[in-house]
């Protein structure tokens, strides 16, 4: 069974950094397109970042310049590097595989196969 589990979400202030992990099991890691989402109460499930086996990566404007995915690809865990932590970011964390042909198609949370329980990131003084 394929399971993706994230850890490292926490309580932060503003301007703070946390990174994310996501653990596999179960998946033809090198097959997907894994990707980052977030989700707060009463809106659409976002997505953050993705990137594909050759490190292509692609990220929403409202995360680029201050996230960073990457990946360990023999160990098949997905990363994401928090920086400059706002407000506004406060929100469940997500990581997914998605089967899709381009790491554009990453962002796309109607693609996923496969998704994590999430872990809770708030950004607050």
């Amino acid at each position: 069974q394929v399971q993706l589990m994230e850890s490292g979400g926490g309580s932060v202030q503003p301007g703070g950094s946390l990174r994310l992990s996501c653990t596999t099991s179960g998946l033809a890691y090198e097959t997907y397109v894994m990707g980052w989402f977030r989700q707060t109460p009463g809106k659409e499930r976002e997505g953050l970042a993705a990137i594909d086996d050759k490190d292509n990566t692609v990220y929403a404007d409202s995360v680029k310049g201050r996230f960073t995915i990457s990946q360990d690809s023999a160990k098949n865990i997905l990363y994401l590097q928090m920086n400059s932590l706002k407000p506004e970011d406060t929100a469940m964390y997500y990581c997914a595989a998605l089967g899709v042909g381009t790491v554009r198609a990453g962002l796309r949370p109607d693609f996923a196969d496969y998704w994590g329980r999430g872990t809770q990131v708030t950004v607050s003084s």
